[in-house]
């Protein structure tokens, strides 16, 4: 046997200003007062090593863990300075980099320049005792396929110079670009892989053998395989579980080898495939298997498989119960990516995410909270914004699981049929098949934190600048087409074109509301969905919904700073009024009671203060529009109609739309949402938004839209129709979810079909990557089972400066029905009241 199996670790730790919540560069002053037998230097004057004693037991590495740490803080204390064991400090960025002084460093810094300036970032390296260095060697090749889940269970990196990354371990991401990092292809003995470091310190790409960065490597000075694929972990524990699962996974090899099993090293795209994707998500979504034929597969799945397959040599060292129980514990918790998106979601603080880090690196046991008896069958997800990691509450949800468990399941049944008479008395309802059905409200809120809604703001506040300046071009001037941006010929061939939107005044307001619908995935990301200018409809219900939970859920805990949505009526109001010639009123036109949308025209028009009126009730007199009963002068028309305003005609078959719009032309009377709005709307402009921020505001999109393909460009046609079944396809002029079809979650005959629907007439789809829209709990016979949601804001407008686009305090979040991903009423989803935050002091309740 080639192993003892002796267990060391090397933890790297970034030194943090207690005061400034910053990097301190203050290494060597720490080190000074350090026995050098335990802690060194690293390349970065921000970072203190540690390296424990030889030990025979996970306990014992775990004393010695916590040993080393507390030396550090205690020395540092004395400078207000503490430690955070993570694989980047959450607030770092480039600029804190500052090299310790020593020649091997200084030539480093010469040879590899920004790489080097970039390494503000810690990892755990763990050594396991292989005295032979040919069964190290054989041992590092076939472990390979299974260090992603020590990578994704470490993974601490999500934040970088000041924002998310996307990455639960950004660090992996920046460590491979190192040229001698990752794998070292496949090498079968000592003398082989000394001659391949041999070699590149031959071509002047590396100075030596400890710069052999691979993700397992066998030590360069002492008589161990060393691991080093694995973040910095705040708790010891997982550094702890880490070693564990490392030292039997050796075992496991050497035990193959000793038996003359054959193994087979992954090619190394396929292992750099995995170690990416591991680095990418973390726990949160799928890793890729370690099979031959790699497959993506639940990351949880994955971690307990290894688990299981490393039970009998967990039992020889008597190490597993202790992984076992570290294994869920860590699943139930989360990794510390996980754990610092959490906090950065409570207040959008990256100092609260510091403090977490320094509190956990300190060595304080950090165990998960034990769910409710009742949510322990919830089927919780990553991208779940109620519970976390084990079905365990999240800080903004916390009082109202609570209330909903205490009042019981009998009672919340109860509360069902409060509701839905609620609902009946209020008319809450919408049209669906020519039918009019009670509006489905779930009882369970959404809560959208004022960090959170203030960024959202910002970014669709952007959007509809953009949007509405590029329909008064398109409408205009046309120096989008002019400057090649667009081409004529793919604008007029919009279904959302129309000519006539070309004659209305310059300057007008054409899209003075907009809705935006949004969705976050499961890092907690926000996109925009869709963009809708003609008729956005929901506000109206996503007032009556506080006013329907109010009266069915009264004791449900309101957060501080809640905001009203009914201000969103006098916003409604003002925005239409701003345009109105004097001595004259703002009315909302309506299709009247066979419109679906029949119950939010009447609140709207009741809320704003607007009249409400048909196409019988308007006359055209000497140039201008006026009500039939009393003559009143109508300056501005709220179009809320279902068909195009110059198709519309009343009961007795007169065009009134096409006089209304005869009289818009002549400036008389004002359109909103006008006419050809479409164009901007239309799901084959969506993908150009970014590029219309950047035409015309000169700013880079604050918000990110879905990737989106456009068939009728050959190019990506030919890519759609070969994934079909992978994407969602979308008629570019469909409304309410019509024609959708989500690829994965379709047959084969569905996908053949949208496929020739595709190649048959190109200009008519477009087609976008799958989101895995985040889930809410939804109270379903008294318990709570997990529901796919999306949001729609709005944004009033008012003229042509940036100031005069308002957030409106209210969004309606939509659910869908179980098992789907689409959300529209129309489909048989459903809403939810949604909780904006606005701040301690504003909106209220």
């Amino acid at each position: 046997m080639g192993a003892e199996f002796t267990l060391g670790a090397e933890e790297e730790l970034h030194l943090i200003d207690l005061d400034r919540w910053e990097l301190s560069a203050r290494a060597p002053q720490i080190l000074s007062r350090l026995p050098s037998e335990f802690y060194s230097a690293e390349i970065q004057r921000t970072t203190v090593e540690t390296n424990t004693a030889v030990v025979r037991s996970l306990s014992d590495l775990r004393e010695e863990l916590l040993r080393l740490r507390a030396g550090v803080i205690e020395v540092a204390a004395k400078e207000n300075l503490g430690v955070a064991a993570v694989g980047t400090a959450p607030r770092s960025t480039y600029a804190d980099f500052e090299l310790t002084s020593t020649g091997r460093y200084s030539r480093m810094q010469e040879q590899y320049r920004l790489l080097v300036d970039e390494q503000l970032i810690c990892g755990t390296q763990i050594h396991v005792g292989v005295a032979d260095r040919d069964v190290a060697v054989e041992i590092g090749q076939r472990i390979a396929r299974d260090l992603p889940v020590l990578l994704a269970l470490s993974a601490s990196s999500p934040y970088w110079n000041g924002q998310d990354t996307g990455y639960a371990s950004i660090r992996t991401i920046i460590w491979q670009r190192w040229p001698s990092a990752g794998s070292p292809g496949r090498v079968t003995s000592a003398a082989e892989y000394d001659q391949l470091i041999g070699d590149l310190i031959s071509s002047g790409v590396i100075a030596d053998a400890k710069m052999a960065y691979f993700d397992v490597r066998p030590s360069a000075h002492a008589p161990t395989l060393e691991l080093r694929v694995a973040d910095a972990c705040p708790l010891v524990d997982d550094a702890v579980l880490i070693a564990g699962l490392f030292r039997g996974m050796a075992r496991a090899a050497e035990l193959d080898i000793e038996a003359g099993r054959p193994y087979v090293a992954p090619l190394a795209p396929l292992h750099r495939a995995g170690i990416w994707q591991a680095a990418r998500s973390g726990l949160s979504r799928q890793l890729v298997d370690g099979t031959g034929r790699p497959r993506p597969r639940p990351a949880h799945d994955v971690v307990r498989d290894l688990v299981s397959r490393l039970r009998p040599q967990l039992e020889e060292f008597g190490d597993w119960e202790t992984v076992s129980d570290l294994t869920e514990t860590v699943l139930a918790r989360g990794n510390s990516a996980d754990r610092q998106r959490a906090a950065y979601a409570e207040r959008g603080s990256l100092e609260d995410v510091m403090r977490l880090v320094v509190e956990e690196s300190g060595g304080s046991e950090v165990r998960p909270d034990e769910a409710p008896p009742a949510l322990r069958r919830y089927r919780a997800r990553a991208g779940d914004e109620a519970l976390g990691p084990g079905s365990v509450p999240r800080p903004a949800y916390r009082g109202i699981v609570a209330t909903l468990q205490g009042l019981g399941p009998a009672e919340l049944r109860d509360r069902d049929s409060v509701r839905d008479d609620w609902v009946a008395r209020q008319g809450l309802t919408y049209a669906r098949d020519g039918e009019e059905r009670p509006f489905a409200v779930d009882l369970f809120p959404r809560v959208i934190g004022a960090h959170e809604w203030a960024g959202l703001e910002t970014g669709l506040t952007q959007r509809a600048w953009a949007l509405e300046s590029f329909l008064r071009d398109v409408y205009g001037e046309q120096r989008i087409l002019r400057d090649g941006v667009l081409s004529e010929d793919v604008v007029r061939r919009c279904p959302g074109w129309a000519e006539e939107a070309t004659r209305l005044p310059p300057g007008v307001v054409r899209a003075p509301v907009m809705g935006f619908d949004l969705v976050r995935n499961e890092y907690g990301g926000w996109r925009v969905l869709e963009d809708n200018l003609r008729s956005p409809s929901g506000v109206a219900y996503a007032v009556a919904l506080r006013g329907l939970m109010d009266a069915v859920l009264p004791e449900l805990p309101r957060p501080p700073g809640l905001a009203h949505p009914a201000a969103a009526y006098e916003l409604l109001r003002s925005t239409l009024l701003s345009s109105a010639q004097p001595g004259t009123r703002a009315v909302l036109l309506s299709s009247g009671p066979g419109s679906g949308a029949w119950f939010e025209h009447r609140r709207l028009a009741d809320g704003a203060g607007l009249g409400l009126v048909l196409p019988d009730d308007l006359d055209v007199t000497d140039g201008r529009v006026v009500h039939r009963d009393g003559g009143d002068p109508i300056g501005v028309l709220y179009l809320r109609i279902d068909v195009e305003l110059r198709d519309l005609v009343d009961g007795s078959g007169r065009p009134i739309g096409q006089q209304l719009l005869d009289v818009a032309i002549d400036g008389r009377v004002v359109l909103a949402n006008a006419p050809g709005n479409g164009i901007a709307d239309d799901k084959s402009t969506y993908p150009l938004v970014p590029e219309l921020i950047t035409y015309y505001l000169a700013e880079h999109p604050a918000l990110e839209s879905v990737p989106t393909y456009r068939t009728a460009d050959e190019i990506e046609r030919r890519g759609v129709l070969e994934r079909v079944g992978e994407l969602v396809t979308k008629p570019v002029d469909g409304y309410g979810g019509a024609g959708v079809l989500i690829g994965p979650a379709a047959t084969a005959a569905e996908v053949a079909q949208r496929r020739a629907e595709i190649a048959a007439g190109p200009d008519a789809w477009v087609a976008q990557e799958v989101v895995s829209l985040s889930s809410l709990p939804c109270l379903e016979a008294g318990r709570m089972e997990p529901r796919r949601v999306d949001l729609r804001a709005f944004v009033y407008l008012t003229g042509p400066r940036r100031e005069d686009y308002r957030l409106a305090p209210l969004a309606l979040t939509r659910v869908a029905p179980p098992g789907s991903l689409i959300v529209n009423s129309s489909r048989g989803g459903g809403a939810k009241d949604t909780w904006i935050v606005t701040g301690p002091t504003e909106g209220g309740h």
